[in-house]
């Protein structure tokens, strides 16, 4: 049976599907149709709703059922990086917008944009995944969040180098034309224009396989949007808070690239 679509009869802000735009539909069962502006690539899959029992041993609780990034990936390496320099929402109740600005303050969000949520990384057969403390993480400097990128793409333990780390895999994981700079590059394109939606609060989330790199074979560097409690309309305007913090992280990238080499003597987080 086809779904007869239409323009919103009492839509008054916002893009409007007239004249050859694109912007939302409604159908007649109450279902309002929102476009992603054809970059879905950088979202995980969306499954639909499903009620199951909730974790906590509440009950059943509705949940949003999304695709598994990481289900294909042997030894996958990931990090979490929050977006932007202000992660609270316009309509947030002033107890949630404290909360938020003082982990903002906190962090690296205020001054860099970004900030390392979390992030495990595949050592190898015999110490397996290492993953960072959450209190050690939300201290970083912004030398220090530029070791732990260096960490993410190195072979070696900081602790078996006196505290160099090697970048061996940085050229492959984080290069070329399919690496996650490339990715990132093709995002922060997407975000210079769009102007749909505001994403508060969300998150850039990499990964690869580091099995698959350590054997000389493609690692599958992929980057994804994920989190995404707070996006609100946009109104005509570009997302500057997420743009902003996005080319920060991309500029922190990009001199990984241009020199994997240079000598660190100082490691973050230990092993």
């Amino acid at each position: 049976m086809c779904t007869m679509l239409k323009v919103p009869d009492h839509q008054v802000a916002g893009h409007q599907a007239i004249n050859g735009q694109l912007g939302p539909l409604i159908d007649e069962s109450g279902r309002f149709y929102k476009p992603l502006d054809a970059e879905d690539k950088f979202f995980p899959k969306f499954y639909g709703t499903r009620l199951i029992e909730a974790s906590d041993g509440s009950g059943q609780q509705p949940h949003l059922v999304l695709e598994d990034l990481t289900s294909t990936y042997v030894k996958p390496s990931i990090m979490d990086i929050k977006i932007g320099s202000r992660t609270w929402y316009p309509q947030a109740s002033e107890d949630y917008i404290k909360k938020c600005f003082k982990k903002d303050k906190e962090t690296s969000s205020l001054y860099l944009g970004f900030r390392i949520s979390g992030l495990q990384i595949y050592v190898g057969p015999e110490s397996g995944y290492w993953k960072s403390d959450k209190k050690q993480i939300r201290k970083l400097t912004a030398d220090e969040v530029k070791l732990v990128l260096r960490k993410f793409v190195s072979s070696n333990k900081a602790s078996e180098s006196n505290g160099e780390l090697d970048c061996a895999f940085a050229s492959t994981v984080y290069g070329g034309s399919t690496g996650i700079l490339a990715q990132l590059l093709e995002l922060k394109s997407w975000f210079e224009d769009q102007t749909f939606y505001h994403f508060y609060s969300c998150s850039v989330l990499m990964f690869y396989d580091k099995g698959l790199v350590i054997k000389g074979e493609d690692p599958r560097a992929a980057v994804k949007l994920v989190d995404f409690p707070h996006v609100v309309e946009g109104n005509g305007i570009i997302d500057h808070n997420f743009l902003g913090g996005l080319c920060c992280f991309i500029k922190f990238i990009s001199e990984i690239l241009t020199g994997p080499n240079e000598c660190i003597t100082k490691a973050p987080l230990t092993n």
